[in-house]
């Protein structure tokens, strides 16, 4: 695309292509739960009313009834190929423990006893995810691509044929590691493993240093063999090398002292069987290399049936298969349990898809975003705040280590953790807590609003007050992703101007679009790469960070667009391919002061801000900070201009809430729609609880979500008494969707976008 093509919101540049986020099945799906003319039958009961009496027998027998026809629906919908085979990639187990005896139930109002209904809610509520929320997975939440046209009226879709234009089948990475470490174990294989040295650890001459620990004078065989522990060289080699010394004996000697790690060790990559497969072709002897491609081919065989699995049924015995043979090979379960520390990606294998449709925006769309600036102005200084925190701190850790003499990155990186786990998430926290309160200043929201609605107009020159753009910050933080959501009625709304816009998640100091799972869902990566050019005209210097973490890290969400010309630094934790150019380990590289503060100073010369390597931590710490209210029982929806920046909000205790105690369901019906209305919640609403794993969708003219409500509060009080549960309004609500596919299906959709800061200093 030309530059002038190029839309900007002050100086934030987007770029011009988005993600188009959204689930598989149709966004109406869920409104199949809300039996007709219930929740008005229910609403004719004043709040003093007793549920009692032949008006209330004739409300429950209409209850009953509907409640026997909401469960021949999820019948239906539990029967469909393409309901099962996504629950199939979820929790497979389900469909045998609770679907199948589900579908083998004959519904009425005498059989529908504890088990039947918990069935109910289990179909119901896989089905709200797989209808509304703008999950990215499978087919189930495939991700669409767009860009910006200046000639758009609005918003078009290109439909494509079908939903899906692409699907890949990839191998989580601990699956692929478990099978390294099975061919680690092999003797015959173990000369071939190239040992490493540990990143933090620095060896000059004959010198080994370690941060905090005094440096070590080791014999001229033992600096010889380290020296060559690269991850490139295989032990074999490094042998050949010193044909005079027992190299496996002192690498055993390295490992004790925990200097070298010599295992098989797979790199962080999208496609972590193509880099075990590569090494395995590199092992010279013929035997011992037939077998380890043996297995692999084995597993990938599995996989690959895995791939071609058209149904549910398909889809189970492949997966089956895969995870017996996995299992035969390495000895390890197929499936990790679920627990705190377990990462994203338990089961073996994941899909990722890319969606038919794409999208194109145009000039009126963008004009509606154009508050969104303020938004992004402000947000610069929340990690400008965090930086300037940072650097003030660390600067402490390089003068007291300075004064013993040169700084290497690996003792200043662990003498800094201190900062990062303790005064950074401070500050995080404090300003969290600011930023909200110099909103308020900024709105004014009058107690009890219900809908605060300003121009960007008048209160521009207040955020720039409240929000003086400093410029400080690491390069990361140059990047905004927002996701926006489009509430119209179809493209032909859009295009005449009868739309909303709402601000659904801002997420700070990341381009969330180059993770793994959007980037190989593009159909053109160079595309992102070119942007990803464009915005870094220079090299940059990038973190290494583990492949998995309990929170939200794995292969899945990895920063993919690392360039050639970009410098990665293991700090602790060595991910990348060893032999991948501009890779260097932290003992390796230098800080310094210069006239623009901390740097890191590489092998090769080239200098980055310190602040670069603690991207990583400072991304996590700053990720979520974007909060425009400060917490409250309840916050209106805010408008400013026709973008809606905050949805309307409640925070409510759970052990409030009279109706989810209520054992009879007709009675919890009526309960919950006096509950409701009482505190003027609407129809739909997202709920978020610390004893539920995800937001949930509930509408309330639904009795079968109103007791997935119920349960979840219950189980929030026995856990809290004094826990609350967040409900947020479900803006847009199922009717408002504009995004289709050729058959004419509307869908949810939210769009992710790409923003720059093309002014980092001040």
């Amino acid at each position: 695309m030309t530059e002038d093509l190029v839309p900007s919101l002050g100086r934030w540049r987007l770029w011009e292509q988005f993600a188009l986020r959204g689930p598989g099945f149709p966004a109406d799906g869920v409104l199949r739960l809300a039996p007709a003319g219930l929740a008005e039958a229910a609403d004719k009961f004043a709040a003093d009313d007793p549920l009692d009496g032949i008006r209330w027998e004739d409300f429950a027998r209409l209850f009953g009834d509907a409640a026997v026809d909401t469960a021949h629906t999820l019948q239906n919908i539990a029967r469909m190929p393409s309901f099962r085979k996504a629950v199939a990639w979820q929790n497979r187990p389900v469909l045998a423990s609770g679907i199948a005896p589900f579908l083998r139930w004959t519904p009425s109002v005498e059989s529908r006893s504890s088990m039947p209904r918990q069935r109910e809610e289990l179909v119901a509520h896989y089905w709200q995810r797989f209808c509304v929320k703008n999950d990215t997975i499978g087919f189930f939440g495939p991700v669409g691509w767009g860009h910006w046209d200046p000639v758009t009226p609005g918003a078009t879709v290109d439909t494509g044929t079908g939903l899906i234009a692409e699907s890949s089948v990839y191998w989580a990475s601990w699956g692929i590691d478990a099978l390294a470490k099975t061919l680690d174990a092999d003797p015959a294989l173990r000369e071939w493993i190239a040992p490493r040295r540990v990143p933090f650890v620095a060896l000059d001459g004959n010198r080994v240093r370690v941060p905090g620990r005094r440096a070590v004078t080791v014999s001229a065989e033992t600096a010889a063999v380290l020296a060559r522990c690269d991850g490139a060289r295989a032990a074999r080699h490094i042998a050949l090398d010193l044909p005079d010394v027992d190299v496996p004996a002192v690498l055993s000697d390295l490992v004790a002292r925990r200097w070298v790690v010599w295992r098989l060790e797979v790199p962080a990559d999208t496609h972590p069987d193509r880099a075990l497969r590569a090494w395995v072709e590199t092992v010279g002897a013929a035997g011992p290399r037939r077998r380890a491609r043996e297995a692999l081919d084995r597993l990938e065989r599995g996989r690959a049936a895995v791939a071609a699995a058209r149904d549910a049924d398909g889809l189970i015995e492949a997966m089956t298969a895969l995870e017996r043979d996995f299992t035969d090979l390495t000895a390890t379960a197929a499936v990790r349990e679920k627990s705190a520390s377990t990462a994203p990606c338990r089961a073996l294998v994941y899909s990722d898809t890319r969606r038919s449709a794409t999208a194109r925006l145009g000039p009126t769309v963008l004009q509606a975003l154009r508050p969104l600036r303020l938004l992004m102005d402000s947000a610069g200084w929340l990690t400008s705040g965090l930086a300037t925190t940072v650097t003030q701190e660390t600067r402490q850790v390089y003068d007291r280590l300075a004064a013993e003499g040169p700084v290497d990155l690996a003792s200043f990186w662990f003498a800094c953790l201190p900062v990062l786990h303790g005064a950074a998430r401070a500050a995080a926290s404090d300003l969290q807590r600011e930023f909200a309160a110099r909103w308020q200043r900024i709105l004014a929201v009058p107690a009890q609003a219900r809908r605060v609605a300003v121009a960007s107009a008048d209160i521009e020159a207040a955020v720039r007050e409240q929000f003086p753009h400093t410029g400080d910050g690491w390069t990361a933080a140059r990047y905004l992703s927002p996701d926006i959501l489009i509430a119209a009625d179809g493209t032909e709304s859009i295009a005449r101007g009868d739309f909303t816009l709402v601000l659904g998640e801002l997420h700070l100091a990341a381009n969330t679009l180059g993770a793994s799972l959007f980037t190989h869902q593009h159909p053109d990566i160079g595309e992102l790469f070119r942007l990803t050019d464009r915005d870094h005209p220079g090299p940059r210097l990038m973190p290494l960070i583990p492949k998995e973490h309990r929170a939200r890290l794995s292969a899945r969400v990895r920063h993919t667009l690392v360039r050639p010309e970009d410098h990665q630094v293991a700090l602790a934790d060595f991910t990348a391919d060893p032999a991948r150019p501009r890779t260097v380990r932290s003992a390796d590289a230098l800080v310094e002061d210069r006239d623009r503060g901390l740097v890191v100073r590489l092998p090769d010369g080239s200098a980055f801000p310190v602040l670069d390597v603690f991207a990583h931590v400072l991304t996590t710490l700053s990720m979520d900070l974007f909060q425009l209210l400060p917490l409250a029982g309840h916050t209106p929806r805010v408008t400013v201009d026709r973008l809606v920046v905050a949805r309307e909000t409640w925070r409510l205790p759970a052990a409030h809430t009279e109706f989810a105690d209520e054992k009879d369901e007709a009675r919890r019906f009526v309960r919950a729609r006096r509950w409701r209305a009482e505190l003027g919640l609407p129809r739909y609403v997202f709920v978020v609880s610390p004893t539920e794993s995800r937001p949930f969708y509930v509408d309330f003219d639904s009795p079968v979500y109103v007791t997935i409500l119920a349960k979840a509060l219950r189980r929030l009080a026995r856990k809290d008494p004094d826990g609350t549960v967040t409900f947020t309004e479900m803006l847009p609500t199922p009717e408002q969707t504009w995004l289709t596919d050729d058959e004419g299906r509307r869908y949810a959709s939210e769009l992710r976008f790409v923003a720059f800061d093309t002014a980092p200093g001040t």
